[in-house]
């Protein structure tokens, strides 16, 4: 690595809620956070803001005239940037934003979808609250950012290939400051149905409904979730939160538009080349994607096996938020850094391994999205 990364900043809000604090004492509970959803046609499970959250989102969207126009992935993409870079100085032109999403502004454009059918008049906002780069552009209107400002999807490992775009960027020295993250609010009717039409989506009622990294489960057990979480990272080591020691990513070629091999090839190549770049053969923990799938859940741990001859502890939260697709690699960097600031590690309610006092000090962390594209990030408490 040309210059040591840190991150700097944090802010997220997802069913865990918004608040640091709060967030913490739900990674050190044995509960998950799933809401009965009840659509017209359906009733499922999902993962919604709290009461509180939602509060500061409403609070958010009458601010400015111009926000209440806006979908609820951006407005959660602005909450969570502001949080992330409230104690950090910054210079806006030297200051640059990648914030993806999977959906972008899924109910809005979906509500607008449906006055569209229904033979009434669009609303000229319709196309500029609807576009995906929205989310970005308008983080970077709230915080008066004047630098580069992106936002892409790639699927489910989207937030983290944020994070290797911000790399080249603060390497070539073109920035001294990068927001990154992503954004979700999928919980609408037509999205779950989509999930439903995989056959991905849990049936069970259970208080752990969605089996995240249970590898004997007899069916598919995804819940969806909202949620947004954006990080600050930069080259200077001031107030650090962690250390990024190493990055991966790899794509393998898939036989089917959602699969990944049985062994998951892209994993085994991301998280060797993070370990690489780090000069490491072992990590403390590792946060799985593991979006509890049977043949997902079960390739990640097969690749994890593939690659490393000291097995690390594994956890996932998935089992407790929902799966957040853009949001979920940045929501899974925050358990890690969580995991680090404390040194506690975080179990998994299905996954039984060997306790350990160690306190946890490194944390690889694993996203992949529909077209098998992996990315693995390597934190490590900072060097200073």
């Amino acid at each position: 690595m040309k210059h040591p990364i840190y991150i700097n900043g944090f802010g997220s809000i997802s069913a865990l809620g918004h608040d640091q604090d709060g967030i913490l004492k739900n990674y050190q509970t044995d509960s998950a956070h799933f809401s009965k959803l009840n659509f017209e046609k359906n009733t499922v499970l999902g993962a919604i803001l709290p009461l509180s959250s939602s509060e500061e989102i409403e609070n958010l969207s009458q601010e400015n005239p111009r926000y209440k126009d806006l979908d609820k992935s951006v407005l959660m993409a602005m909450l969570t940037a502001r949080k992330a870079i409230s104690k950090l100085k910054f210079e806006p032109q030297s200051t640059g934003i990648n914030i993806g999403s999977s959906r972008g502004a899924t109910a809005l454009f979906e509500n607008y979808h449906k006055e569209f059918l229904e033979g009434k008049k669009l609303s000229p906002l319709t196309s500029p609250t609807t576009t995906l780069g929205n989310i970005s552009s308008w983080v970077a209107q709230d915080l008066g950012v004047d630098g580069p400002n992106i936002s892409h999807s790639i699927t489910c490992s989207t937030a983290l290939h944020a994070m290797l775009n911000a790399k080249a960027w603060l390497e070539s020295d073109m920035c001294d400051l990068f927001l990154v993250g992503g954004s979700e609010a999928p919980l609408t009717e037509f999205t779950v149905a989509q999930m439903q039409a995989l056959k991905l989506y849990s049936k069970l009622d259970t208080d752990f409904p969605c089996q995240s990294l249970k590898l004997d489960k007899l069916q598919n057990s995804l819940i969806l979730g909202e949620g947004s979480a954006t990080a600050v990272m930069s080259k200077s080591s001031e107030q650090a939160l962690a250390q990024i020691t190493g990055f991966g990513y790899a794509t393998e070629q898939i036989t089917h538009n959602i699969s990944i091999s049985s062994d998951a090839k892209c994993f085994q190549k991301s998280m060797k080349m993070a370990l690489d770049e780090a000069q490491l053969s072992h990590v403390d923990a590792i946060v799985l994607h593991a979006p509890g799938t049977k043949k997902g859940d079960q390739a990640e741990v097969n690749a994890i096996q593939n690659t490393f001859d000291d097995f690390p502890l594994l956890t996932t939260n998935k089992w407790k938020l929902g799966h957040t697709f853009g949001a979920s690699g940045m929501l899974n960097i925050e358990m890690a850094l969580l995991m680090l600031e404390t040194g506690e590690f975080f179990k998994n309610p299905f996954y039984k391994q060997a306790k350990t006092s160690k306190p946890i000090e490194s944390v690889l962390v694993n996203a992949v999205g529909f077209g098998g594209n992996a990315v693995s990030i390597l934190l490590e408490k900072p060097k200073l």
